[in-house]
């Protein structure tokens, strides 16, 4: 990518297909990875013992990490330059951590282990995955970005594709898919070795391929200084003493909202030890509110005694000031991920109990269900593969908020359809509704919101977008297990009704959006 004196900058450059193709083939392998992570670490959970009801918060690991490393990692990679540019040192970081995760975490001799191993695998995955998206944004004109995000959705929806189905097909291959109780099969572990090798490779390449703008370039471009004017100025001294009352009011709030439910949780499990695993969850959830609001009303306190020029004061006060765009779009983010979430962690549960009848995880029946889920994930990310190519001309068409609508409906029925089949073939057409909707929310959210978006904020604010991706994680992992259990008898089917309810409303909150670019 050519990189003219910033003299001669006055808009941003369109970009070749290639070099769309190179700063997106990343995004390839750390695809693979966290589809490895998606199709198998509840089986991988299960085989080590862990009970149906338990796996949603084994798995809280993972939102939580993406919760405290995304901003975090965009932070610091909106102030970052060096040789290697500002986004692609944290791309290379990231692959060398989650490539090594990827090969330790099939030989977990332990549930605990492999609990751990989850949490320092999606750290290391979300360190490479967050710069990512301010990528496009820094690199592409706002006329290319629909088609950048598409072109994310189509490698991921491809490297997906592989990865879930690699078990399956290392089996027809040969290699042994059971093996002796509390142990991880052959399939699945060279699956895992495999994809630490493409994680690597693919992230490497789109370091070595793309430039990136210095921060001297970024700066000229007509698109970003008018995205960064309308963004706002910085604050008076007396200004940022009304915001700390504000915030300390806020925080307040929520930390009685947060603490007064944890002391009664923690009551409950002290005295009824039997079901605490059951308000685990809750109490995770109500504690982190709480640490939410003691961490506000500290901001508060700082700004209104004249300490406001640090990272905390500012990382916090660009929270609270979120574009309108983003906070529209966060509702919508929230729900379509709690019905993903939903999918990942109970669709191998749901079908393996509902379809073939079985809860042995070391039957040959159910590991042949398992692979069967895998081989229908694949389905559902080739659809999405394939469909990234129609979002741009669906988009030109109508608008992106009208696509992503038309998207998430599709995404409502094939989920919900899961409950109603009888036989396992039925599952890859649930899978087209659903990848239609995968494709669509990988894109459309992101290039409808990029136009928003400050040029020297870009990266934290999509690490905080990414919230709402992660929060609705935290959120089914610390609910669904109480309801399914409590609600539906343990019967983990249920859970794609409610994951395809919980699209259809997304559907819904995305009327309410205002699409600057649309």
């Amino acid at each position: 990518m050519s990189t003219p004196p910033p003299a001669a900058i006055r808009s941003k450059p369109r970009l070749t297909f290639w070099q769309i193709w190179n700063m997106s083939f990343g995004f390839l392998g750390i695809q693979i990875g966290f589809a490895l992570q998606n199709s198998n670490v509840s089986r991988i959970f299960e085989t080590l013992g862990a009970k149906v009801d338990d796996i949603p918060l084994l798995w809280i690991a993972a939102p939580v990490t993406g919760l405290v490393v995304q901003p975090i990692i965009g932070y610091l990679s909106d102030r970052t330059w060096n040789r290697l540019g500002r986004r692609r040192p944290y791309f290379l970081t990231g692959a060398i951590l989650a490539s090594l995760a990827l090969v330790v975490m099939p030989n977990s001799p332990a549930l605990w282990v492999a609990a751990g191993m989850l949490w320092i695998m999606d750290a290391s995955i979300n360190i490479s995955m967050e710069p990512f998206r301010a990528f496009v944004g820094d690199n592409l004109p706002a006329a290319q970005r629909t088609t950048g995000f598409a072109m994310q959705s189509f490698l991921i929806g491809t490297g997906a594709v592989a990865a879930s189905a690699l078990p399956w097909l290392l089996t027809r291959l040969g290699v042994r898919n059971e093996a002796g109780e509390h142990m991880i099969p052959d399939s699945v572990r060279l699956s895992f070795y495999l994809g630490a090798v493409v994680f690597f490779v693919a992230v490497l390449w789109t370091v070595l391929t793309s430039k990136e703008y210095s921060p001297e370039e970024m700066a000229a471009f007509t698109e970003n200084q008018a995205r960064e004017e309308h963004a706002g100025k910085p604050r008076t001294p007396e200004q940022y003493g009304v915001n700390g009352g504000r915030q300390i009011l806020l925080g307040g709030i929520l930390f009685a909202a947060g603490a007064i439910p944890s002391a009664v949780l923690m009551r409950a499990m002290h005295q009824a030890a039997a079901s605490g695993n059951d308000l685990l969850g809750l109490l995770i959830l109500t504690g982190g509110i709480a640490v939410v609001g003691v961490l506000l009303m500290a901001s508060g306190v700082l700004q209104r005694s004249g300490r406001y020029e640090n990272g905390f004061v500012t990382i916090l006060n660009d929270l609270v000031d979120m574009p309108r765009t983003m906070r529209q779009l966060a509702w919508a983010q929230f729900f379509s991920w709690f019905a993903l979430f939903a999918m990942w962690i109970y669709t191998t549960a749901g079908v393996t109990s509902h379809i073939y009848h079985t809860t042995d995880t070391s039957s040959a029946l159910f590991n042949e269900g398992a692979n069967w889920v895998g081989v229908s994930f694949s389905v559902y990310n080739g659809v999405a593969a394939l469909v990234a190519f129609a979002i741009p001309p669906l988009a030109r068409w109508s608008s992106p908020k009208v696509a992503h609508i038309i998207c998430l409906i599709c995404g409502a029925v094939g989920l919900s359809s899961i409950y109603f089949l009888s036989s396992p073939q039925y599952l890859l057409g649930s899978m087209v509704g659903v990848g239609i909707a995968w494709a669509s929310i990988l894109a459309m959210p992101y290039a409808i919101l990029t136009g928003s978006l400050p040029p020297s904020k870009l990266g934290y604010y999509m690490g905080v977008f990414n919230f709402f991706i992660v929060i609705p994680q935290i959120v089914a992992a610390a609910v669904l297990g109480y309801i399914v259990k409590h609600f539906f008898g343990g019967q983990a089917i249920y859970a794609m009704l409610i994951g395809g309810t919980s699209l259809l409303l997304a559907a819904v909150l995305m009327l309410r959006v205002e699409d600057r670019d649309g």
